[in-house]
């Protein structure tokens, strides 16, 4: 059993239950990386990809391999990097009968949740997901790729198009000036793999080019939005996601979770 620790986004105050990701070590294994306790996440403003990574030991096998550091992605398009003890990983307990036929299996990964029960009404409205609906059942599992470099989250992206139900999604050999990652029948999107949070001149930008091809909009970012962008991109209606280094996007905006409700 991944046991979820409670951990407070320093950006907006919001508060979170986050289960760290498990790894799949060569032995075959499953590695869970060991958080600091008490949690302490640092907002991602910059990325390297070095930093991005982190050295965990099997405790079955004694390898040492790099794996993605675990992040979180909170509502409030702030993007949380986890502290994790180094070189060293726990394997994760089993789950228990009565969790499995109670259904009450925690999460695998970032799980939004008012973990006190109460919140500042400072706090601003929650993000909350919609329900999943009956196009998003019918969808297989998503399974991501690792981002190492620049292309692999353009191709995360486009995987995860894919996933939505996009068709014919197209990644260009050379990115174009417009700054296009990937088009398809109906879609634009672009992908900012850089190490600052995408700005409102990129949300604007994205949402000409689609409104000039009469298609959806839909951007990806990894480390995150600037205040202003998200808001115009609620306005315009345009998809946001954050991507992690295991290369799996998380909705941060009402547009992006009626997206994933509908389906491409």
């Amino acid at each position: 059993m991944i046991e979820s620790v409670p951990v407070r986004c320093p950006a907006c105050r919001r508060d979170h239950l986050y289960a760290p990701p498990v790894y799949p070590c060569a032995c075959g294994a499953p590695l869970v990386p060991p958080l600091v306790r008490p949690a302490t996440p640092e907002p991602i403003t910059h990325r390297t990809w070095t930093d991005d990574w982190v050295a965990v030991r099997c405790p079955e096998c004694d390898r040492r391999d790099e794996w993605p550091q675990p992040e979180l992605g909170c509502p409030c398009g702030t993007v949380l990097r986890m502290a994790v003890h180094p070189d060293r990983a726990s394997a994760p307990e089993p789950a228990s009968m009565t969790e499995i036929a109670s259904g009450t299996m925690p999460a695998s990964g970032p799980e939004p949740a008012e973990a006190s029960g109460q919140r500042d009404p400072a706090d601003g409205p929650v993000h909350t997901p919609l329900p999943r609906t009956a196009v998003a059942a019918r969808r297989p599992t998503f399974r991501p790729v690792t981002i190492r470099t620049a292309r692999d989250a353009v191709t995360a992206a486009a995987l995860y198009l894919k996933w939505l139900g996009f068709r014919d999604v197209v990644q260009p050999d050379v990115r174009p000036l417009s700054g296009i990652d990937l088009h398809g029948p109906g879609l634009v999107a672009q992908v900012d793999p850089s190490t600052r949070p995408a700005m409102l001149r990129d949300i604007e930008c994205l949402w000409l080019n689609g409104l000039s091809a009469s298609a959806e909009s839909v951007f990806f970012s990894l480390a995150g939005y600037a205040d202003d962008a998200r808001a115009r991109a609620d306005t315009l209606g345009v998809p946001l996601f954050v991507l992690d280094l295991t290369g799996c996007p998380q909705p941060v905006n009402g547009p992006a979770d009626d997206l994933i409700s509908a389906g491409g």
